[in-house]
């Protein structure tokens, strides 16, 4: 495995990857890495030549009084982690090497980032998009792999891929859980022991939304609330948001229809955690990934 600290010798070595004739999958993290992540290389080691994952703490889409300093950061686990997943490559630049100057221009995504996390963290998905167009130009992934607990997230990096025209396809991979169902994150580290234990409320009340709308539940309203006395009744909490929208699109409807995410966010103490379940309504409804 190599670990590869510059942009100028990752770009490097993946033209001469390209020039091989070699299929590159890419991971892109934050460090830290988790059994999510590595679920993610696992599925990038089995579809491509070379798996790189890069951990880079994006300052762009942190806000002013987000975790920014406090993230978790351990880059000897990582690496460890890393080599025994199979990863062939770790990009591990530096804020310097990311943005040796004031950028020239900005990206705003204008879609799809003015609801769930976007309403609460203005600016965050400008900053993930614009990271994402220099990782691309950088590591040139033939594929690029997401975990669908940042579904809002991959919405958007589809349209920025089919915008900016790169050849590369997203893969979404299922979301990987602890065995009481809460959704494995780097940030689950922030849980006091009171909130680890009333965590996995989150995803059981997805379920319970998810049972209520295959018995035919169709009004959104009705949906959040019971998402929303769950959680409250459950957890110590502070609820960002409970939503119920078409996806990919991130749109409202009146009536359930097509394919549609439950998403939630909650606040602990020291942590923000997301989770989501994607369904499809027709006839029947039934559980499916994210494509």
């Amino acid at each position: 495995m190599q670990i590869i600290t510059t942009s100028a010798m990752m770009q490097q070595k993946a033209a001469e990857l390209k020039r091989q004739g070699k299929t590159i999958g890419y991971v892109p993290t934050m460090g830290y890495l988790h059994e999510g992540h590595l679920k993610l290389v696992k599925n990038s080691v089995g579809e491509n030549d070379i798996t790189v994952i890069s951990i880079f703490v994006n300052p762009l889409q942190f806000g002013p009084n987000e975790d920014l300093e406090a993230y978790p950061r351990d880059p000897k686990r990582d690496t460890e982690l890393a080599r025994e997943a199979g990863v062939d490559v770790i990009f591990m630049p530096d804020a310097a090497d990311m943005y040796p100057n004031e950028l020239s221009m900005n990206i705003e995504v204008t879609k799809r980032a003015d609801v769930l996390c976007g309403r609460s963290r203005p600016g965050h998905f400008n900053g993930v998009a614009t990271v994402l167009i220099k990782l691309f130009n950088i590591i040139l992934p033939d594929r690029v792999y997401f975990g669908s607990k940042d579904a809002q997230q991959t919405a958007i990096v589809e349209g920025l891929i089919a915008d900016f025209n790169f050849p590369i396809k997203l893969i979404a991979v299922e979301t990987a859980r602890e065995a009481d169902g809460l959704a494995k994150s780097s940030r689950n580290v922030y849980l006091l022991n009171n909130e680890r234990q009333q965590a996995p409320a989150i995803y059981r009340s997805l379920l319970k939304a998810e049972k209520i709308i295959k018995d035919g539940e169709s009004d959104p309203a009705v949906i959040t609330q019971l998402v929303k006395e769950y959680i409250e009744k459950n957890t110590d909490g502070v609820i960002d948001y409970v939503e119920v929208l078409s996806y990919p699109q991130l749109s409202y409807q009146i009536r359930l229809e097509g394919k549609v995410i439950i998403a939630i966010a909650v606040k602990f103490s020291k942590a923000r955690l997301i989770d989501n379940l994607i369904i499809t309504v027709n006839k029947e409804v039934t559980k499916c990934s994210v494509q």
